[in-house]
């Protein structure tokens, strides 16, 4: 990262080492030798299993670490949940890898050369890439200077373990861009192949043009109460043992639970307050503002000034119209008080185009953000002061800037950064380009280095503040955490088993205002349960546990949870309990029917099936369509009445048999079928339409039929990752 970059975030080209970082960093960022982390349990042999295929533990690892870093970069927050977001992606990409590799190999899918090229540099280059490479003036992409910079990174001999890393990682970077092509020209392989046949089109409008009148007679389930019908547990077991495939499970466990809060209380917060009330007056009366902040563990004061329109706290309307010197204060501002002192006021510009040039002294470590010495100050100043002599002669600015500036975001622009708001540099660069007139030039020491200035233009005015902020966090005391943790350990001894969990729960708990919560579905790779947070330790001891097991108090967030484990379930077909819900009402109506079957007796009419219901109205449906569609809705959705109706062997008769429906039984006579012209029965339209919508459906990754998803659906797939982390 360049400098400036550092001092404010710019998208601008980068040094040739360093472009493999910024390219990785949506895909597959940096994995630096001895920087990596391993937060496995686990070590070594396999993760899982693809059709027999290993997954290596720690080529694994490596690849969560990467995934990790790069889902940093893109901002999200960093954590357990942060953790194994990053592995639960990268299984996934393990898996498809895997899958897929195989699929090219028997389909012959590759990558040349020239396709390559194309990939990287046509009309469709990655987001990144171009984002790197783009000409700012004219917002062209350009494909050029992004293959001679690529080309050079890979021709260069790494000389370092990171060199090397850098040069590997975008070699896996080109790697995955192979794979999404890939993957794109297997899925567009069978997309492609959809198919409407004539003759199937021709029959679905021969079908749809026919229209039925029937009469019909029915009985809902309704009529027969729930409480009369009783389901044995056999009878769900042999269900169950019939629909194997919508009975599946994973394995899983189930939790009762009860927090107590450690947050911080009234009195916690009135402690932090009080705190900030207790150093107010030094915080007035220091001389050296910056070396007191940092005593009190501030080290991001900002020694400069900023426009007043783009400070952003809830409380910058009152600290405004403080005199200046003075403290405003203690105020609430999320989890801390803060104190605001403010420092000075001036009238500055809304934004400067200024450019320099930069003599470093410092550079930032690209790996580790650390900062690191370049040159001596003395040797920095006297080459600073022959460049500002050199253009006080004479000398062309864009000429030295591009052969001596070390500012590698800036220095093919002429060292120009334009509509720069205030408080984005480092403040005594902020402050010369804000706080002088159009024209000035100059040199301005930072922790950098030096610059030679010069303020090209700026627009906009306004109020600009210094302003000094001393927060005191609100924490929990020791005494707040002590109590929550004295509660919760007194519980846990209290509940040996569920029997004991639940009743002093109920007699000592529950008065005071505590819940028990429940959480089910937690499998054996999850991180989080639901309602009690992110804690991988947490989901491991509930799955070293046994049911009915108490287990011990355990800190997760700003509570102790005490937990027991009510269920369990293994991998395989699903217990009759659980699958009762959804079997018993199927199974309820089956038997309803058959006694609404028994109750009409042999069907010969209508008429008698009617009075044997007890005098039922016969309806007659004047147009039903085979889809279902018709002038009358009365019968819902009941695909066995359609089915019937359009059967040619029931026209003109009553169809001897009582149907089973999905609201209720049936019975029907088919008055007639006749054919009407179905609108915009156009064949070739209508095969057209389906193979769009078909290969968009195929193309949709979240779909069923998703090619990725169907080769899942099919392969035997081992997963370990439980027992490594």
């Amino acid at each position: 990262m360049s400098i400036i970059q550092t001092i404010r975030e710019r998208g601008a080209k980068v040094s040739v080492v360093l472009i493999a970082l910024a390219l990785i960093g949506f895909i597959l960022t940096d994995y630096f030798s001895g920087k990596g982390r391993n937060a496995f349990g686990g070590s070594g042999g396999t993760v899982g299993r693809v059709n027999g295929n290993k997954i290596i533990f720690e080529d694994f690892s490596k690849k969560v670490d990467q995934t990790e870093e790069s889902m940093k970069q893109q901002g999200y927050p960093s954590g357990g949940a942060l953790r194994q977001q990053a592995i639960d992606q990268t299984w996934n990409q393990e898996i498809n890898r895997l899958l897929l590799t195989d699929e090219f190999d028997k389909l012959g899918i590759d990558i040349g050369k020239k396709e390559l090229g194309d990939i990287l540099y046509g009309p469709g280059a990655p987001d990144d890439l171009k984002k790197q490479f783009t000409d700012e003036k004219t917002g062209q992409f350009n494909a050029i200077a992004a293959k001679t910079a690529i080309d050079q990174m890979l021709k260069k001999k790494a000389k370092t373990p990171e060199e090397q890393a850098q040069k590997d990682n975008f070699n896996n970077y080109i790697y995955q861009l192979e794979l999404q092509r890939k993957e794109k020209k297997y899925v567009s392989l069978l997309a492609n192949s959809t198919n409407l046949p004539r003759w199937y089109a021709e029959k679905l409008n021969s079908d749809n043009s026919q229209m039925a009148k029937i009469s019909v007679v029915k009985e809902v389930y309704t009529s027969i109460a729930d409480s009369t019908i009783k389901i044995e547990d056999k009878e769900i077991a042999d269900y169950i043992s019939k629909h194997k495939e919508d009975y599946k499970q994973e394995e899983s466990r189930t939790i009762n639970y009860v927090t107590f809060s450690a947050s911080p209380s009234a009195a916690d917060s009135i402690d932090a307050r009080n705190k900030a009330l207790a150093i107010k007056t030094t915080f007035d009366t220091t001389q050296n503002l910056q070396q007191f902040l940092a005593s009190e563990g501030v080290n991001n004061y900002y020694d400069g000034y900023i426009n007043g329109k783009t400070i952003q706290i809830s409380a910058k309307d009152s600290i405004f119209k403080i005199p200046v010197g003075s403290i405003y204060g203690p105020y609430l501002d999320g989890g801390s008080y803060m104190l605001a002192k403010l420092e000075g006021v001036k009238q500055m510009p809304d934004t400067v185009k200024v450019r320099h040039i930069l003599v470093a002294t410092m550079q930032r470590d690209p790996q580790s953000g650390q900062m690191y010495p370049t040159r001596d100050t003395a040797s920095a100043k006297k080459l600073i002061d022959s460049i500002q002599t050199a253009i006080q002669n004479g000398s062309n600015f864009d000429t030295l800037c591009v052969k001596l500036s070390e500012d590698e975001g800036s220095k093919d622009k002429g060292g120009v950064y334009d509509n720069v708001p205030s408080g984005n540099m480092v403040a005594p660069f902020n402050d010369f380009m804000f706080l002088n007139p159009v024209g000035t030039k100059g040199i301005v020491k930072t922790e950098f280095g030096y610059h030679y200035m010069e303020i090209l233009s700026q627009k906009g005015s306004g109020p600009a503040y210094k302003i000094a902020y001393l927060p005191k966090e609100i924490t929990a005391s020791s005494e707040t955490d002590n109590n929550a943790s004295n509660l919760a350990n007194q519980f846990a001894g209290d509940s040996r088993d569920e029997k004991s969990f639940n009743e002093v729960f109920e007699k000592t708990l529950k008065p005071k205002g505590l819940l028990k919560g429940i959480a089910a579905d937690i499998i054996p790779n999850s991180a989080e349960v639901r309602g009690v947070g992110v804690s991988r330790s947490f989901v491991k001891n509930i799955y070293a546990a046994k049911r009915g097991e108490v287990l011990k108090p355990e800190r997760i967030d700003n509570n102790y949870v005490v937990a027991i484990v009510t269920e369990t379930f293994s991998e395989g077909t699903v217990s009759v309990n659980k699958a009762r819900p959804s079997a018993e009402p199927v199974l309820r109506n089956k038997k309803k029917a058959e006694l609404l079957k028994q109750k009409a007796g042999k069907v010969i009419t209508l008429e008698a099936v009617a009075a044997a219901w007890g005098n039922k109205t016969i309806e007659t449906i004047d147009s039903l369509r085979i889809n279902g569609k018709g002038s009358v809705t009365s019968l819902g959705y009941e695909p066995r009445v359609n089915g019937a109706a359009f059967n040619p062997a029931n026209k003109g008769k009553v169809v001897p048999e009582i149907l089973e429906g999905i609201n209720g039984v049936y019975v029907i006579r088919v008055e007639s079928v006749s054919s009407t012209p179905i609108a915009g029965a156009n064949v070739a339209d209508q095969r057209k339409g389906f193979y769009d919508q078909t290969k968009q459906y195929t193309e949709n990754p979240q779909s069923p039929v998703y090619p990725v998803n169907a080769l899942k659906g099919a392969a035997t797939i081992k997963d370990n990752r439980a027992s490594k982390f």
